[in-house]
């Protein structure tokens, strides 16, 4: 029996066994009843069109199974899964199994909105994953699965860990695919130095035979293995009516293979199996950076609300309990322990404590937090046991905003149009266009088929876009690599070229300016001591202010001895107490020397910490965080270079001022909110400029996500860097200056590399038109361009850096 394709899915099935329709005199066949029912749903909704669109694409056969759609409806699924609105209105995002191509994105999205209650259905057809909006009082979402599952696909909710696990996979297939060009690569060149010395000195027929049969091994699976890339580029082009690079390298690659095979068969002309090989390998290298260059298929707001509690100790009746953060309600009484994480907005209802808010407000001084004080999500409680009533609940908390905020960023980040896929569009349509008018030209003209067929490849080999296709992707590459090594990490190649083109800096200033740490820079010693005995009492502390000072004796003294303190007290957000051998050491700020009735000058605008000895005081120290080293000089050099550099910052104005000065910045915006900083952002943008922002902290993440450009600090807030586009592992200065010389140096590269490329096209394309080139000399030139590029995006390495201080 005949094989005949499905009417709905494409599939083909022997006759006998398919399910056979007359319609208005066409016979229609279906290989199930669930593509028969999908073909008549789509009819009756007047979705006919979406057969149109298909073309010839296959689908899955429609499989049925509503076995599990309850657990859609399940208030565990709600909780983890489906996010209410304001309005009432719930959203959820899907990733829809199934889709093949844009007429799968455009059924699915016309189905769901003709669904009553749902009110949006957008997908992105890149992953898959689709936002879904609807209303729960008018359809339910298994009712909506169910829907999507009645047309032939299949919905299960977003996991960032399932699309981590298909970009893995898809990133050790191209692993899988370049170990197999670059070996067959490595191989061929090997023959190729004997196939070419052979052509100018002469070779015996037998083992010029064996030399291309062993060429026609090693070429084979580099072409149809490796190359598969760019035949499915090339196909999905053809579908769209798009002849892109893929369609100038798989068409310029098979033409040389066939003409090879050909020439070996025959014993007639020369094989270019190694052109082949190369154009493949070369490309195939391209093709991986930019998976590479991909962001995470984690989302950063899935990372970071993954590391904050899902639960919390409630208080009710005396009663203590972990509830669900989603089922916090306002009014809650909430128990908060040392080193916990506040993920609910509330106002303190007893005890006291010391609160760590860097992360929201990016400055490194604790704060004191007492019954009636506001605690906001996402601060840390550093030092003591507290309770807290709900003033909102999850939803609505400060942590919450922030990553709502961020998300809408992340949606708005300009996308970076690279130069050389520009410039390569058009080359491609017209390389193939020339070759064969060229191939047609010279077959009028000689009336040689082989002769035509010759010159045409030479026309596309000695175009082909190697030299084209490396200008961007090596130059970056080296460019990544110079800087990985200085300790400056960009996590996508194109971030390079878009850094150079940049005009403005925003700096923020608690600990990227400065250093992000309290530290000491005044210290007043009123009697001997033995320094062992104040460095053994803040050991036993993990508050910044201990370590500041902790750090400050390790400096100061050579020798300082480990001492076994007795009777340590943490007095809660004051400091410290503790007993060694009859001596009663007392640590902290001005509050606890007046409880302690001890005097004491508490008149600094810096933070203070106090050290008696058996009630009386011996020393007092004061802390601030410092300028980073070479921060002022960094920030000269980066101005040298043409860039308006500004300062923005939650600090007030007249500390803000007063390190801006220190620096040699002049544009400062200080007492910014997170939303704040990013609306600068977007108004520098508005004005046309392209910025860098770097950051360190959450309340810098809405703005890093707002830049062009985002660097971030390597001991910054995971968030942060998460979304920044760049890391300085060794947080100096000087790198966001090196950073910038990099970049500038490696964008002129790839323009350099572009501009040769094209000026090699603009000599070689005519020469192999007018026949003066045959594919052996086309395969040569073409490699030199390439090596060309190669050897010019080396130079890069050459760029001398002064050691950091």
């Amino acid at each position: 029996m005949a094989e005949i394709a499905c009417t709905h899915c494409n599939l083909t099935f022997s006759e006998d066994v398919m399910i056979a329709e007359k319609e208005n005199d066409e016979t229609l066949f279906f290989c199930c009843k669930g593509c028969q029912g999908v073909y008549h749903l789509l009819n009756s909704q007047g979705l006919h069109s979406f057969y149109d669109k298909l073309g010839d694409t296959e689908l899955q056969p429609v499989m049925q199974s509503n076995e599990d759609l309850e657990k859609f409806d399940l208030e565990g699924f709600k909780n983890k899964y489906i996010t209410e609105e304001e309005d009432g209105l719930y959203k959820i995002h899907l990733i829809i199994e199934g889709i093949h191509c844009s007429a799968c994105i455009w059924l699915n999205e016309k189905v769901l909105h003709k669904t009553d209650g749902v009110i949006e259905a957008s997908i992105n057809y890149t992953n898959n994953k689709a936002k879904i909006v609807w209303d729960p009082e008018v359809v339910n979402l298994s009712q909506i699965i169910a829907t999507i599952r009645s047309i032939g696909y299949n919905a299960y909710p977003y996991d960032p860990k399932l699309q981590e696990e298909r970009a893995n996979a898809t990133r050790k297939t191209y692993y899988s695919r370049i170990l197999v060009a670059v070996f067959g690569a490595m191989n061929i060149m090997w023959l190729a130095v004997a196939h070419y010395a052979g052509y100018f000195s002469g070779i015996e027929q037998s083992f010029k035979d064996i030399l291309n049969a062993a060429e026609f091994v090693l070429a084979t699976p580099v072409l149809f293995y490796s190359g598969w890339i760019f035949f499915r580029g090339a196909y999905y082009g053809y579908k769209n009516h798009i002849v892109n690079m893929d369609t100038l390298v798989a068409s310029g690659a098979l033409s040389a293979y066939i003409y090879s095979i050909y020439a070996m068969v025959t014993q007639r002309g020369e094989v270019y199996f190694d052109s082949v090989v190369m154009i493949i390998t070369f490309v195939l290298v391209g093709k991986y950076l930019e998976v590479l260059s991909k962001r995470h298929a984690v989302d950063t707001l899935d990372t970071l609300m993954g590391s904050t509690p899902t639960e919390v100790t409630v208080i009710k009746e005396g009663v203590k309990s972990l509830v669900s953060i989603e089922n916090i309600v306002l009014g809650d009484l909430i128990e908060l322990k040392p080193g916990e994480k506040v993920v609910i907005d509330g106002e303190v209802t007893w005890g006291q404590g010391s609160f760590d808010e860097s992360s929201l407000t990016g400055e490194n001084e604790p704060l004191y937090k007492k019954q009636g004080d506001t605690i906001l999500s996402g601060s840390i409680c550093l030092d003591s046991v507290l309770h807290y009533r709900a003033t909102k609940d999850a939803s609505n908390s400060m942590l919450t905003s922030i990553i709502s905020l961020l998300e809408e960023s992340i949606t708005k980040k300009p996308r970076i149009e690279q130069l050389a896929n520009t410039i390569s569009g058009y080359f491609s349509t017209t390389i193939l266009f020339i070759a064969l008018l060229t191939f047609a030209g010279w077959y009028l003209w000689s009336e040689s088929f082989e002769q035509a067929l010759i010159v045409g490849i030479s026309v596309i080999v000695i175009a082909c876009p190697c030299a084209l296709g490396l200008a961007t992707p090596m130059a970056t590459l080296v460019g990544i690599s110079v800087a990985a090594k200085r300790g400056i990490l960009f996590k996508e190649a194109s971030f390079l070229e878009t850094m150079a083109k940049s005009d403005i800096l925003a700096l923020d200033k608690t600990g990227t300016i400065t250093e992000g740490k309290p530290s000491v820079v005044k210290a007043d010693i009123f009697e001997a001591f033995d320094p062992s005995l104040l460095y053994a009492l803040v050991s036993t502390s993990n508050h910044p202010i201990s370590k500041g000072i902790k750090a400050y004796l390790e400096g100061q003294y050579q020798e300082l001895r480990p001492l076994t303190l007795e009777a340590i007290t943490s007095i809660e957000a004051k400091g410290i107490k503790a007993r060694y051998q009859g001596q009663v050491l007392l640590g902290g700020n001005a509050e606890l020397m007046q409880e302690s009735n001890i005097t004491a000058d508490t008149h600094s605008d810096h933070a203070l910490f106090f050290f008696t000895l058996n009630d009386t005081l011996v020393a007092r120290f004061e802390l601030t965080d410092t300028i980073r080293e070479g921060a002022a000089r960094a920030i000269q050099k980066i101005k040298e270079m043409g860039i308006r550099v500004v300062m923005l910052t939650g600090d007030h104005e007249q500390s803000a001022r007063k390190v801006a000065q220190q620096v040699g910045i002049e544009e400062v915006y200080a007492k910014l909110l997170p939303q704040d900083k990013s609306a600068m952002i977007d108004t520098f943008h508005q004005d046309g400029h392209v910025v860098v922002m770097a950051g360190d902290g959450i309340n810098d993440t809405i703005a890093l996500a707002s830049s062009d450009i985002s660097i971030a600090m390597g001991n910054g807030a995971d968030v942060a860097i998460g979304v920044s586009d760049v890391v300085l592992l060794d947080e100096k200065p000087e790198s966001i200056y090196e950073a910038y010389r990099l970049s500038h140096r490696t964008f002129g590269a790839v323009k350099e590399n572009l501009g040769f490329s094209l000026l090699y096209n603009v000599v070689a394309v005519p020469l192999a038109m007018m026949g003066f080139v045959n594919p052996l000399v086309a395969a040569l030139s073409m490699s030199l361009s390439s090596l060309v590029v190669v050897g010019n995006s080396l130079r890069i390495k050459s760029l001398k850096f002064k050691e950091k201080r």
